[in-house]
């Protein structure tokens, strides 16, 4: 989820067993449910790699982003208060550190939390599953994603779901998650 893998990375079930601290079973099982989120892919011989997502998939992705997103957004709006917002605040500090950095994996980890909070507020668990479950199948073309952006700030779309929230503005504060969520995922599927 947070693109420790880039896309294609091929792993063994031994690997992850001695990676995690525990044995083949847990290990294949694991496999098993990440493969049926299509958080791994899994040939026909038995290879097991994270995916390589086509441009249509992606865009797939994106879309179901665009729909779930913005809904948790807007049913968090209500019970955004000013201590949420000071803490996605403080997330987005951590985030400029870590963009400064040129840590991929900490930019995507912060970036999930900063969206993860939000919609925790939303009190809508079905949904939030849902957007986990995209987050984990982007989570390795969101790294490869990550050398395209050449960040050198947080995203700017941060800084209007803040504004809306404090506002109040659930139009923007849906338009500023929708723009967020799907923009930068545009620059791979051209």
């Amino acid at each position: 989820m947070h693109g420790e893998l880039p896309p294609g990375t091929a792993l063994t079930l031994r690997g992850i067993g001695s990676r995690f601290g525990v044995s083949m079973t847990p290990a294949r099982e694991a496999v098993r449910r990440l493969a049926a989120e299509g958080a791994l892919s899994i040939t026909s011989s038995g290879r097991v790699t994270t995916p390589e997502l086509s441009g249509e998939r992606i865009e797939e992705l994106a879309a179901l982003r665009s729909l779930l997103e913005p809904e948790l957004a807007s049913r968090a709006l209500p019970r955004a208060h000013i201590a949420l917002i000071e803490r996605l605040q403080a997330i987005n500090m951590a985030m400029a550190e870590v963009i400064a950095k040129g840590d991929a994996v900490g930019y995507i980890r912060t970036n999930l939390e900063f969206h993860r909070t939000l919609y925790l507020r939303a009190q809508a668990p079905a949904m939030l599953a849902m957007a986990e479950t995209v987050w984990l199948q982007l989570g390795p073309t969101m790294r490869k994603l990550y050398g395209r952006l050449q960040r050198t700030g947080v995203p700017p779309h941060h800084r209007a779901i803040l504004a809306a929230l404090r506002a109040g503005d659930e139009p923007g504060l849906r338009l500023a998650v929708r723009t967020d969520v799907t923009g930068a995922l545009r620059l791979l599927v051209g």
